[in-house]
């Protein structure tokens, strides 16, 4: 059974992403959203956790919170997919059940 995990704190604040990143189970995915688009930042302290996880776990952002938050493309992991509201949906629809990292 896959799951889609969702996040939407800062990595830089809270230790959602982490403890996500060390339940999921290969074939999972996870979306970041709100302020979980941080976790897409290359270079960051949590890049490396999110590039090794990008083996097995699908990773994914929403589009148009990274550019609420001024994250230029160009500065974000390419493990990670931008995804617009109707990917969102595509994604939940995908996966066999959701979890959120609250």
């Amino acid at each position: 059974m896959s799951t889609l995990h969702t996040v939407n704190k800062s990595p830089f604040g809270d230790g959602a992403l982490k403890s996500c990143l060390e339940h999921c189970k290969p074939g999972d995915g996870v979306l970041l959203i709100e302020d979980g688009v941080y976790g897409a930042l290359s270079g960051s302290t949590i890049a490396a956790d999110v590039t090794a996880r990008s083996a097995d776990v699908a990773f994914y952002r929403l589009d148009g919170d990274s550019k609420a938050r001024g994250l230029p493309a160009d500065k974000l992991l390419g493990d990670v997919k931008a995804v617009g509201y109707d990917g969102f949906v595509d994604l939940v629809a995908e996966f066999d059940c959701t979890q959120s990292w609250l």
